[in-house]
């Protein structure tokens, strides 16, 4: 499995471009099935927050709930009543879906938490072999 370092632009990038590409291949294949859109969304978050650099880790449960509402609207039914159906079909499917898009963001969270706790004892860790200099 690839280990790549995204930054916190590179990753919201890679989490908003992946809900779009998802939610539209939903919609091509399954007319748009929001509950397959939530649950695709969760390995996205997943890989979110496995693929953000050390330095940036806090953006990635951040991203997660943005990415999720902008790729939303490729699934969302807008009923075909234009720009004021498409609103409500985006917060329709934002307050049915709130469940899948909580949890992503859980999944990214506590993986980024358990992230920064690794780091903080490799950290440590280092600290402690290394011998102090004396001048």
């Amino acid at each position: 499995m690839p280990h790549p370092r995204l930054t916190g632009l590179g990753c919201g990038l890679f989490c908003m471009a992946a809900m779009i590409l998802l939610g539209f291949l939903d919609d091509l294949l399954l007319g748009g099935a929001l509950t397959v859109y939530g649950v695709l969304s969760l390995p996205v978050s997943a890989l979110t927050a496995l693929w953000v650099r050390g330095g940036d880790l806090l953006t990635a449960p951040v991203v997660i709930p943005i990415a999720f509402a902008v790729g939303l609207p490729t699934v969302a039914d807008d009923g075909g009543g234009g720009f004021l159906g498409a609103v409500m079909g985006l917060v329709t499917a934002l307050s049915t879906q709130a469940g899948w898009l909580y949890g992503g963001t859980l999944i990214a969270g506590v993986i980024v938490i358990v992230r920064r706790i690794r780091l903080v004892r490799a950290s440590r860790m280092n600290r402690a072999v290394r011998p102090r200099s004396r001048a």
